[in-house]
């Protein structure tokens, strides 16, 4: 079973009360705030892969030379 650990079996209803739970949970006000903690983490972590990334082809580019 090919599934992205256990996402691939949620369905509607369980996707409506896994978010009124963390509206319950959180709050109405403090849900934009944590899903914009969330973003920022996500773009470091993505600017973090490509830093990893880029010197290892300014290297190669130096080789062929």
């Amino acid at each position: 079973m090919n599934t992205l650990l256990f996402i691939g079996g949620l369905r509607g209803g369980e996707i409506i009360l896994i978010a009124i739970l963390i509206l319950l949970l959180f709050g109405g006000k403090k849900i934009p705030e944590l899903m914009k903690g969330i973003g920022k983490g996500v773009k470091s972590f993505k600017e973090g892969m490509n830093e990893i990334d880029k010197p290892a082809t300014d290297e190669t580019k130096s080789e062929e030379k």
